[in-house]
């Protein structure tokens, strides 16, 4: 099959390429004869036609640090009509900006397949989606009152207060049962943003790993641990986490199970999940999710090329649906 893709991504200078995802979904493609352009969610115009234009580079990529891509000219290209794969990899945040341009995306779905789906994206934000599933999850507070959390706490001691838009683990607190400098956090927090966060008991299986585990249409293709580092009670690896090899426990495999379906029927492609603990559900990743180089490295999967091969089939059912 021969394809073009295009990738809405962050300026491709700037990827790491030993762990990035997007670059290992890059390189995989273009091993598959795909050919690639990357474009800046800024360049997205729809004209008066209604026609879905953007400022697109072809690009190759390889392997060498320093020496990782190489790029042709910008050219405008139609979007529904010059391009049959959309990667949306630029990362949050999830603000106005982003939901725009999955609005636009929108409109060119009967025509080119975008990847996730650009509606289910919008509609499940990280720290919101996983709100469907509370029965796996640690309790859980949504709130930007302090007076709340002072409640919870009451109840469930020390906590985690997180940006309910945030990513890569940034901007996550710690704050202790006696509950010192809750409200000075609180204000810095409501006065950076305007959506209430989300606050869950710290847990202290935390320290023996979160598990990234990522699902392709639906099914559980690889997972990792990621182990926080010294000093940190993080565990991403973009904030210095460490990842080993892992197995999935019966609770995991039980949310997998129940999220699955849900997931291939809205379109989300590539997903991951982090599970603390074996048992507690934390996030559901579809905006930009990472983690498939890691899960690679250690068990050996093609994961790049498990989500190819589901592309490749969405591709052609959208074909015959024309």
């Amino acid at each position: 099959m021969s394809l073009n893709i295009a990738v809405q991504m962050d300026p491709i200078e700037s990827v790491n390429i030993a762990g990035d995802s997007s670059f290992a979904l890059m390189e995989a493609a273009q091993a598959r004869g795909y050919t690639l352009y990357e474009y800046h969610v800024e360049s997205l115009t729809l004209d008066a036609n209604d026609r879905l234009y953007a400022e697109c580079a072809p690009v190759t990529v390889q392997r060498v640090v320093g020496d990782h891509f190489t790029k042709g000219e910008y050219q405008r290209l139609d979007l529904g009509r010059d391009i049959d794969v959309i990667l949306m990899r630029q990362d949050p945040p999830f603000d106005m900006g982003y939901i725009t341009a999955t609005h636009l995306l929108d409109r060119i779905a009967d025509e080119t397949l975008v990847v996730n789906n650009p509606t289910a994206v919008r509609n499940a934000p990280e720290k919101v989606m996983v709100l469907d599933y509370r029965e796996f999850m640690p309790p859980t507070l949504i709130t930007r009152s302090s007076d709340e959390v002072k409640r919870f706490m009451a109840e469930h001691g020390a906590v985690v207060v997180k940006p309910i838009h945030g990513n890569g683990g940034k901007a996550i607190f710690r704050v202790p049962e006696s509950g010192d400098n809750l409200t000075a956090l609180f204000e810095v927090f409501n006065q950076t943003w305007p959506e209430p966060h989300m606050v869950q008991p710290f847990l202290p299986e935390v320290a023996e790993g979160d598990k990234r585990i990522v699902l392709v249409d639906g099914v559980v293709a690889g997972a990792i641990n990621r182990i926080p580092g010294e000093g940190e009670f993080r565990s991403n690896l973009a904030m210095g986490g460490s990842a080993e090899k892992t197995v999935l426990t019966e609770r995991e495999e039980e949310i997998c199970a129940a999220m699955g379906p849900e997931l291939k029927r809205l379109g989300l492609t590539f997903v991951g999940i982090d599970v603390i603990g074996g048992k507690w559900l934390t996030e559901i990743n579809v905006t930009s999710p990472t983690g498939i180089v890691a899960i690679s490295n250690y068990d050996g999967t093609d994961l790049a090329g498990m989500i190819w091969d589901a592309i490749e089939v969405r591709v052609a059912k959208l074909a015959n649906g024309k």
